[in-house]
């Protein structure tokens, strides 16, 4: 896997780049599963009440989403991947997986993982790459991905391309994970993971070149708060290019730097034992 260059036959082309798609079986062939695909309707970033949540949202590509199954709760069968491929949906790539009984799912791929390979889920599953396994069997210091919060659940964590916590410890039918972040948590042994990193660990290093890729993704332009009128943005207004007024808040006017965002009283804050290392606005550097 890697990133590609185009020609620079414009200036979209010259600073703009793509995945070459080399870990995908058949990169140039768009053939998903149809029966794990259903369609996706576009909510422009609105609620069931038609109100706007979800600022500079709409447009976009058509999108088929395709059903992943992060619970993994086939045990004991073994399942041959079928092939590597894109989701439009998602930055990771998918594994598209046949168990002996003939059924087909699609899995998250792991980095790393190909055609041709085996899979399967459960306590008794040999510990290497793109297997199911609950935290209490998963070899200490393994890097693992799609994990639960709750057992039986589904994974919920380290899902996008390139991420992975790593197992540190257990005790007391705790493990404890060390997540991209760098923040330290608490999960149930009883909870299941992925043993290995998601794949497209590029995704990161790819330059859209033009602001007409982020329409094709349903990304409208995000305006900046000092360019509205103050009917709708706090800090709006003025003649010219002004710094605001005020300090930098959002249009429902919480402060944007500086400030913590997560609720004090929240439940997962007991599982958390090392918070993730403050970004540049909380300590002050600027």
């Amino acid at each position: 896997m890697g990133i590609r260059q185009y020609k620079p036959t414009s200036a979209g082309r010259r600073a703009g780049s793509v995945s070459d798609f080399a870990e995908c079986t058949s990169p140039k062939v768009n053939a998903p599963e149809k029966s794990l695909l259903v369609p996706r309707k576009k909510k422009g970033g609105r609620n069931h009440h038609g109100i706007v949540t979800t600022r500079f949202r709409g447009g976009g590509h058509k999108q088929m989403l395709r059903l992943v199954d992060f619970k993994r709760k086939k045990d004991g069968i073994e399942a041959t991947v079928v092939s590597i491929e894109y989701d439009p949906c998602r930055s990771a790539r998918i594994a598209l997986v046949q168990y002996t009984d003939g059924e087909k799912r699609y899995i998250l791929a792991p980095d790393g993982l190909k055609a041709g390979d085996k899979v399967a889920s459960g306590e008794d599953c040999e510990p290497r790459l793109g297997m199911c396994m609950p935290l209490s069997k998963i070899p200490l210091g393994m890097a693992v991905h799609c994990v639960e919060l709750t057992p039986g659940r589904g994974g919920q964590i380290c899902r996008s391309a390139g991420c992975s916590a790593t197992l540190g410890a257990r005790d007391k039918g705790l493990a404890l994970l060390t997540m991209p972040s760098g923040e330290v948590r608490k999960v149930s042994t009883k909870c299941r993971a992925t043993i290995g990193s998601v794949s497209n660990p590029d995704h990161m290093n790819i330059s859209m070149g033009k602001a007409g890729r982020m329409r094709w993704k349903g990304r409208k332009p995000h305006n900046r708060g000092t360019s509205q009128n103050p009917v709708d943005h706090p800090m709006g207004g003025g003649e010219g290019r002004t710094a605001g007024g005020r300090d930098p808040c959002s249009k429902t006017g919480v402060l944007a730097k500086g400030g913590k965002t997560r609720k004090k009283r929240k439940p997962g804050n007991k599982s958390i034992v090392r918070r993730r290392p403050a970004g540049p606005f909380q300590t002050g550097v600027s």
